[in-house]
């Protein structure tokens, strides 16, 4: 093994192999812990990224892919024979092409860097997130991340034109494509998308972006029922005619806490007593037409008695607010130990999902506290809940049953946070045994030996 990390050592130079205490002081991720691995590894080129893949395929060394690290499924956790390659050190814009706009970049670049550089081109990148601000573009792009605005423009995937990656002998399928429109046989890329660095290391990607939107109105509803938040969704989406860009719901149940009198809740605009709330959010080109148009869309919806409370932003300062309190989910940390879930389903299923969950649930822990919100607008709902411990076992019982009535519905386990190694155990919820036979065709066809971010996905 020491023969390995000098060759690494001499191919990345200085600050490109952490070992020892430089590695274990690292954040294992958003859910804290430390690092654990032999090494980390911060190369800076495609190059390099060929190297170390070339000289641990020969080794037989695991190497796990790492980005942000902000993802919710263990699916960056790297243990102590692990190799942990980090992409932080490839973070270049590498050209934005206003002409074909398109926007090249290493695998290391921020989210939130990639929105900025794009606005000042007075062009955008839709991607939107709450984790924008440490999230990288090729960790969206190896769990196909959703995000906000997925009612408009799409999962990750939809933004991708090109990509380049390094397989796990180092082998480089570099392709860089800047077109919309590319039949030219089997579209490789999207193998790679989404497949959560288990396939091959993103390094580079050609974005997709669309002009800039300097029109913004959003929004914050109260309801009575759920078939009322429905009615509302599709009438919102007709009558914007497709500038609905956000259909965010929280149950009464998130909303009271995220708006709690603590050090951890925001002021509630709404009475905290609706049983729903939707966050809408439009984007168009001309601020007041669109605006008079948002006005009075909205109250067409209270007159005809959908709609029973609403505030709307009337400024920046006023919007970020109102998306501070749909982001706060940090405030569930008041209960204690909490479970995060990303599910989706069709949304007539949702109401009969979760009542059936919650009694099941509650038939096993009669104390649970849990709280619902999500982006309806494509049928992905977050549940967060606490049940007083996170004992490995119990949590796995948990899940199981909270899983267990997606299948019959259509739904899916996992709607954007992929599946790493915490729902693993449950993907046959999800996916037939005939394609997780086939997923691991394809990964023993592209990865022999079994290295590039073992166990996880299957």
């Amino acid at each position: 093994m020491s023969e390995l990390i000098e060759t690494l050592k001499k191919l990345l130079g200085d600050g490109g192999v952490l070992l020892g205490n430089d590695v274990t002081s690292r954040a294992a991720g958003w859910r804290g812990g430390n690092t654990e691995a032999l090494a980390v590894l911060r190369p800076r080129t495609t190059e390099q990224v060929s190297g170390i893949m070339r000289a641990c395929h020969a080794a037989g060394q695991s190497v796990v892919i790492q980005g942000g690290k902000t993802g919710l499924v263990n699916g960056a956790d790297s243990r102590v024979g692990d190799i942990a390659l980090s992409m932080e050190l490839m973070n270049q814009v590498e050209e934005l092409d206003k002409n074909n706009r398109t926007m090249t970049v290493q695998a290391g670049v921020i989210l939130q860097a990639i929105q900025q550089q794009a606005a000042d081109a007075d062009l955008q990148f839709p991607l939107d997130l709450g984790a924008r601000g440490s999230a990288t573009i090729g960790g969206n792009i190896s769990t196909n991340a959703g995000g906000n605005r997925v009612i408009r423009y799409g999962m990750t995937r939809q933004q991708i034109l090109g990509l380049e990656v390094v397989m796990a002998d180092g082998t480089v399928i570099s392709s860089m494509s800047k077109v919309l429109k590319n039949n030219a046989a089997y579209d490789l890329k999207q193998l790679f998308i989404g497949s959560e660095g288990t396939l091959g290391t993103v390094t580079r990607a050609v974005l997709r972006l669309g002009p800039a939107l300097n029109s913004e109105n959003t929004a914050l509803l109260a309801l009575h029922d759920y078939p009322q938040v429905i009615e509302l969704l599709h009438y919102c989406d007709r009558e914007f005619g497709g500038s609905l860009s956000s259909f965010e719901v929280m149950w009464n149940n998130y909303y009271r806490y995220v708006t709690a009198n603590n050090e951890f809740g925001k002021a509630p605009p709404l009475s905290r007593d609706y049983p729903f709330y939707v966050l809408i959010e439009t984007q168009g080109t001309h601020q007041q037409t669109d605006q008079d148009r948002f006005e009075a869309v909205l109250s067409t919806a209270m007159e005809d008695g959908g709609v029973v409370d609403a505030v709307l932003a009337k400024s920046g300062g006023e919007r970020n607010a109102l998306w501070a309190i749909r982001d706060n989910i940090e405030a569930m940390g008041v209960l204690g130990p909490v479970f995060y879930f990303d599910i989706s389903l069709p949304i007539d299923e949702v109401e009969s999902y979760l009542a059936e969950a919650e009694e099941n649930l509650r038939a096993q822990w009669p104390n649970m506290r849990h709280a619902v919100f999500g982006h309806l607008g494509d049928g992905n709902i977050h549940i967060i809940a606490c049940i007083d411990t996170d004992d490995a076992e119990e949590r796995y019982r948990f899940d199981d049953i909270l899983y267990q009535g997606l299948k019959s519905r259509g739904g899916s386990i996992s709607a954007e946070h992929g599946i790493g190694e915490e729902k693993k155990p449950f993907l046959h919820y999800s996916r037939s045994e005939e394609e997780i036979a086939l997923m691991k065709t394809l990964k023993l066809a592209l990865d022999p030996k079994g290295i590039l971010n073992p166990g996880k996905v299957i």
